[in-house]
């Protein structure tokens, strides 16, 4: 058996090599500068001597996100939400996807072009929210879940990746007379993993990071998402002093800053997600690659 030859490194390689890992070198100092803020003392972070390494570290800031009452409520909407809207996004997904990738489907054409306008024109905030109005869901958990239920593009990507399927695999499938349902489950969505995995991160992102839908449909405190609650805690930081001229929390008027509070909710924030990617990692980058090969 023959030894595979190794490929000799060209000097593209070494460039192409470096960019990119300029690019990682400046995509990740952002993230380092907000971490290390958050857990830097107040001091530093007035004076602008923080850069992406805490100084006199400490927790108070992150304890201070973390206390508030609110934050546990917020936390749980949210946590429902994208879990919801997650499920019945990829079953909404799925269900339109797989016969739109049939070529024998009829009226395909005309419904794919239907989507397509949906994608590129939309109707706007105001007939959204006269529509939610009409429905009663403003104030309620469904506005947040209904109104990223559904993405085109998500859709796209996972009908792409089902015509990029061998149709023998469901040719043989009917043969022995599974149903189209049968098939779906049993046979095309096991083989698709990748996508789907790709796609439920990008609705779970999408959820967890959802806030206009908060500031357009929520008014009730207690079903407000975990991201309209930061941008309050933000602004309540930033505002120490109340209207009357008096210091409105002592501990956070001599500890915490404006800067240091900001960062920390962004780091509270961002953990969840990070959390997952890891798991949906290996399937991220095949799903996004096989499910855009085709129109």
């Amino acid at each position: 058996m023959k030894e595979r030859r190794k490929r000799k490194v060209t000097a593209f390689d070494v460039i192409n090599i470096t960019v990119m890992c300029l690019f990682g070198v400046v995509t990740l100092l952002p993230v380092l500068q907000v971490v290390a803020k958050a857990f830097s003392s107040e001091g530093p972070v007035i004076a602008g001597l923080v850069s992406f390494w805490p100084i006199d570290p400490q927790i108070d800031t992150v304890l201070y996100v973390l206390k508030k009452p609110e934050f546990g409520g917020s936390f749980r909407v949210s946590v429902i939400v994208t879990i919801l809207g997650t499920l019945i996004a990829m079953l909404l997904t799925v269900s339109v996807a797989y016969p739109l990738s049939k070529p024998k489907l009829r009226g395909r054409k005309f419904f794919l072009y239907i989507f397509v306008f949906v994608m590129l024109f939309n109707a706007g905030m105001v007939p959204n929210y006269l529509m939610y109005r009409s429905l009663k869901l403003i104030n309620t958990i469904w506005a947040l879940v209904f109104s990223g239920v559904f993405s085109v593009f998500n859709m796209f990507i996972v009908k792409n990746y089902f015509e990029s399927l061998p149709e023998t695999v469901e040719e043989a499938a009917k043969i022995d007379g599974a149903s189209n349902m049968c098939t779906l489950v049993q046979i095309v969505l096991p083989m698709s993993l990748p996508v789907l995995a790709t796609v439920t991160l990008f609705y779970g992102v999408g959820f967890w990071n959802n806030y206009m839908s908060g500031v357009l449909y929520i008014t009730d405190a207690s079903l407000k998402p975990l991201q309209q609650y930061l941008y309050d805690l933000i602004t309540e930081a930033m505002n120490t002093i109340d209207e009357a001229g008096n210091i409105a929390d002592i501990d956070s008027a001599m500890n915490l800053t404006g800067e240091s509070v900001r960062s920390a909710t962004i780091v509270v924030s961002t953990v969840p997600i990070l959390i997952l990617y890891p798991f949906l990692q290996k399937y991220f980058v095949k799903g996004m690659t096989i499910g855009s090969v085709k129109g």
